[in-house]
């Protein structure tokens, strides 16, 4: 290579190890990781390939000759008795075909044994016990020095401070401290009320809870411990206690309780359990690459709905006489490998930011992002959820962005790398306009979605609209169902309400599953509907806020459409049991031109409201609240509850202690055992009846 490539490598091998450094102290010693542990281990990949090319230029301090990480300056500091070794990585199968050719090859053998366990994403931890009795624990810092946080795993319930069964002498024990995921989620809601910083995930938050200085704070949030390895001395084999008599000829223990020295990791897993150490039973043996990328599978399935997170898994050479004999290199040892799950976080490019419209008006805003691979496929677009997450993240276009994707969770952005931002990067700002139908965009008080107004013409909204407007309580227009109306809209013959009451029989006996009598029964029921209530005909038109009990207070309060379009807002307030939000909301539909163009449309076709008479709210029943159930004799219930409006009355649809009346009939169910049961006044039709007469 010439002098310029040489002094590029030089000079990328400098940038690759501060650059390392700088993440190496971000994710050990702040516990706030800058990037996903796929970009991580990308730039340490990249150093190792240019210092085997260029060994010349290979720092003696550099990030590939150490296990990454560092010891805080104001925790306590423990040398450890042999280095806690980190463990080499194989990104697929290939890689990890070529470690288990390794192993066979250097141990003269065709098939090799493994146990084959999980990779924990938690903090690893070295616990000593002395005579049984736990007396240290520590993190592994930079591998030969950790930090002494022996109270905080105190705390810890399931790390025993006195094992089950005697073992004399020292133990060190390794494992992993980790939170599961509902533990982050309940510690998070708490961060999210005292108003302070939310862990990204459970690893850190695990990290930050351990290494606390109050070891109070530690037992505050939920830690587990899953041990995966004893470490000891050649020459020193400590002798533990055995879980069940051996198998026949296996040479693994010697009969229940009796103690020797382990043969296999297998076997010292199950005794480290034994002695009431927390041990992941999520563990096999495998023989040879077979054997590991079955189990590596069949983890990846099960990935999802384990209750903490692991991202990947580990193979071990089983026998521990062969661990010895293939040794260690200065960060890894030759006996082990993890076999990494395709990466959950990516970095990518925040390209911009295009809004969707849901069926009920809620605008979405979706990141357009250069295209990466990240859990298993490449993801180009991912949620953003809403203003509020945009603004509390910080999220600009041009942002290079930490993507997350996990099983089939939509892709989601969970963090911007603030040291990567260009100097053009520009905020995400929210439309005024929808982009579907242009009608105005508006975002309540006390609600995270910005909402379009254009219900009765937005093309997003449009056939849920629809549907509602010929629902039941609405226009009641028997025939247009779901599957109906997606069939008019499809076929391009109906786009908003209006169109309904334009329906030909000899075009809709052209439509698939319709035929001619179907069709005349459904134009006969749309012109049944040409004249509904008032107070139907407001709750069709989809007004947000606005239920059936609204739409009939505002009928009889105003009389007809024509005063009701009308109004102002302060009018719109003098109505009983309306306030700012429903009042704000009715006005400034009725305003916005996209609907009262639609509006006109319906009126220009044929649609007259019948007007309502005012309620008697001076009336005996004007306060009082009733429930109907059951088969009345002679009144549907819409009869009855209209009679009870109009004396004054209310009609709700459950039994409260605020319920003054419930009105049973015929087959009356768990309504009617609910007012007994609260001691709520039951009336028959006959009773009902009287009770209006009477006022």
């Amino acid at each position: 290579m010439g002098g310029d490539g040489r002094r590029e490598a030089e000079r990328q091998i400098e940038e690759l190890s501060r650059r390392i450094g700088e993440l190496d102290h971000a994710y050990y010693g702040l516990d706030a990781p800058l990037v996903p542990d796929a970009e991580y281990d990308r730039l340490m990949r990249r150093l190792e390939e240019l210092e085997a090319l260029h060994p010349e230029f290979a720092r003696a301090d550099s990030p590939t000759r150490r296990v990454s990480g560092e010891v805080r300056s104001d925790l306590p500091a423990i040398a450890h008795p042999r280095p806690m070794r980190s463990l080499s990585n194989a990104l697929d199968d290939e890689e990890a075909r070529a470690f288990d050719a390794r192993v066979a090859q250097a141990l003269g053998r065709e098939a090799v044994e493994y146990c084959c366990e999980l990779k924990f994403d938690g903090l690893a931890i070295r616990l000593r016990y002395d005579g049984g009795v736990l007396v240290e624990a520590a993190t592994r810092g930079d591998g030969t020095t950790g930090e002494d946080v022996t109270p905080n795993i105190r705390t810890i319930r399931g790390v025993p401070l006195r094992l089950s069964h005697p073992v004399p002498g020292t133990l060190d024990i390794r494992g992993e401290v980790l939170m599961y995921r509902a533990d982050l989620e309940r510690l998070n809601e708490r961060q999210r009320a005292k108003e302070e910083k939310e862990f990204v995930n459970p690893r850190n938050a695990a990290a930050g809870a351990l290494r606390q200085l109050d070891a109070r704070v530690t037992a505050e949030r939920r830690l587990h411990f899953f041990a995966y390895e004893l470490e000891w001395e050649e020459g020193s084999e400590p002798r533990l206690p055995s879980p069940r008599p051996s198998p026949s000829g296996s040479g693994e223990g010697v009969g229940e309780g009796a103690s020797s020295v382990p043969t296999s990791q297998f076997d010292l897993l199950d005794r480290l359990a034994y002695l009431g150490l927390p041990v992941c039973t999520l563990r096999e043996r495998a023989r040879g690459f077979e054997g590991l990328r079955a189990f590596y599978e069949r983890v990846a399935a099960a990935r999802s709905s384990l209750p903490y997170d692991i991202d990947g898994v580990v193979f071990k050479v089983d026998a521990l006489a062969d661990q010895r004999e293939l040794g260690e290199l200065a960060r890894a040892p030759r006996w082990a490998v993890a076999r990494k799950f395709p990466p959950e976080e990516a970095l990518t490019k925040l390209l911009g930011v295009e809004f969707q419209v849901g069926r009920t008006g809620a605008l979405t805003p979706v990141a357009r992002l250069a295209p990466v691979f990240v859990g298993g496929v490449t993801v180009s677009n991912a949620t953003l959820h809403n203003e509020d997450e945009i603004r509390r993240k910080d999220i600009r276009v041009g942002d290079t962005v930490v993507v997350r994707r996990a099983g089939d969770v939509i892709p989601q952005i969970v963090g911007v790398v603030a040291d990567l931002r260009p100097g053009d990067a520009q905020a995400v700002e929210f439309p005024t306009r929808c982009p579907v139908c242009g009608s105005a965009v508006v975002r309540e008080e006390g609600e995270a979605a910005a909402r379009c107004t254009g219900a009765l013409v937005c093309g997003a909204q449009r056939k849920q609209a629809l549907v509602h407007f010929a629902s039941r309580g609405a226009l009641d227009i028997e025939g247009l169902g779901e599957k109906r109306v997606e069939q008019l809209v499809d076929a391009g013959i109906v786009a908003g309400p209006a169109d309904f009451f334009a329906l030909q029989v000899d075009r809709l006996a052209a439509l698939d599953r319709m035929g001619e009598k179907s069709a005349r029964a459904l134009v006969a029921a749309i012109e049944g509907a040409r004249n509904p209530e008032l107070s139907r005909f407001l709750f069709a038109l989809g007004i947000r806020h606005v239920g059936e009990t609204t739409a009939r207070d505002l009928a009889q309060h105003f009389g007809s459409f024509e005063a009701l379009a009308t109004a102002s807002e302060e009018e719109l307030l003098a109505v009983p049991d309306v306030g700012a939000v429903v009042a704000a909301s009715v006005h400034g539909f009725l305003r916005e031109p996209r609907n009262r163009r639609e509006i006109d449309r319906l009126l220009a076709a044929g649609v007259r409201c019948r007007e309502q008479a005012a309620v008697r709210r001076d009336g005996g029943l004007s306060g009082k609240s009733f429930v109907l159930t059951g088969t009345l004799p002679t009144l549907t219930r819409e009869q009855a509850a209209e009679r009870i409006r109009s004396a004054g009355g209310r009609v709700t649809s459950s039994v409260s202690r605020a319920t003054d009346y419930v009105i049973a009939g015929s087959e009356a169910g768990a309504k009617l055992a609910k007012a007994n049961e609260l001691g709520v006044t039951v009336l028959d039709e006959a009773g009902l009846l009287e009770l209006i007469g009477r006022v």
